[in-house]
C-alpha cells in the first residue's frame, strides 16, 4: 500500500524481455535503500513493484504481462524518469491517499498551461474509468496523489504546485505524454458492492450509473 506521496524520481537503465514478459531495472536516484529487502514493494510509475535484485543506487523488478497491457510501461525506453516510492509503513504520515499500485488504465494528456506559479493539466481517462472520478475527489498519475479539480467527460484538470513539478517528473508531462492512472481505490469498491448479490453472477458487468445512485437514494 502506498500514499502516492513521490519520494524520489528515478530512470529506468534496462529492461530486458524475458519469455513474453520484463525485467527492469531501475536506477533510484535520491531515494534511500538502506531498508529495502529482497520481496519488498516499490511503487515505480504508480505501479506497485516486488523487488528482486537491488543495491544503494538501484532495483530490479519483474513485469508481467498484464502489467505491461494495463500501464505504459509498454512504451517505456531506457532514460525514462519514473516517480518512484517505497510501501508504506503503519507509522507513516498519511500525507495522500489510499493508494494500491494497480493501475487501472493509462490516460493521456491534452494540454499543459501555466497558471501563475502553478500548472494546469487537462488529461482524457478511458471511457470506463470516467465514472470513478469525481470533482475534488482524488486520483493517482504515474503514482501521484492528485486532486482532480474540474472535470468535463472523460476530461479532467489537475493543478500542480512547483513542490509537486519540482520533485516528480510531471513537470517533463506534454501534449501526448501518456500517464499510468489509478482511479480511488474506495469508489472501485463502493461500486462492487452497490451490486450486491449480482455480483456473483458470471459475467457480471456493472450497469451503475447515476440514475442508478438517484434510484437507491444516494443522490438527491
Amino acid at each position: 500500500m502506498f500514499t502516492g506521496i513521490i519520494q524520489a524520481v528515478g530512470e529506468i537503465r534496462s529492461m530486458q524481455p524475458t519469455g513474453g514478459d520484463m525485467r527492469l531495472t531501475v536506477g533510484t536516484g535520491k531515494l534511500d535503500m538502506g531498508d529495502v529487502a529482497l520481496g519488498d514493494s516499490i511503487a515505480t510509475n504508480g505501479v506497485c513493484l516486488t523487488v528482486v535484485e537491488f543495491s544503494s543506487s538501484h532495483f530490479v523488478a519483474d513485469l508481467s504481462a498484464e502489467t505491461l497491457r494495463r500501464s505504459g510501461f509498454a512504451g517505456y525506453r531506457s532514460g525514462h524518469k519514473v516517480n518512484l516510492e517505497k510501501a508504506m509503513l503503519a507509522s507513516t504520515r498519511f500525507g495522500g491517499h489510499i493508494v494500491s499500485g494497480h493501475v487501472d488504465g493509462i490516460g493521456e494528456v491534452l494540454s499543459v498551461q501555466s497558471s501563475a506559479r502553478a500548472v494546469e493539466i487537462w488529461l482524457r481517462a478511458p471511457d470506463e474509468l470516467a465514472r470513478y472520478i469525481a470533482e475534488k475527489g482524488s486520483i493517482t498519475v504515474d503514482g501521484v496523489s492528485l486532486t482532480v479539480n474540474a472535470i468535463d467527460g472523460a476530461r479532467f484538470k489537475l493543478t500542480l504546485v512547483p513542490h509537486t513539478l519540482k520533485e516528480t517528473n510531471i513537470g517533463l508531462y506534454q501534449s501526448g505524454s501518456q500517464v499510468n492512472l489509478e482511479v480511488d481505490l474506495v469508489a472501485r469498491y463502493l461500486e462492487r458492492l452497490l451490486l450486491g448479490d449480482k455480483a456473483a453472477a458470471s459475467g457480471q458487468k456493472s450497469n451503475i450509473d447515476m440514475d442508478f445512485l438517484a434510484r437507491q437514494g444516494y443522490l438527491k
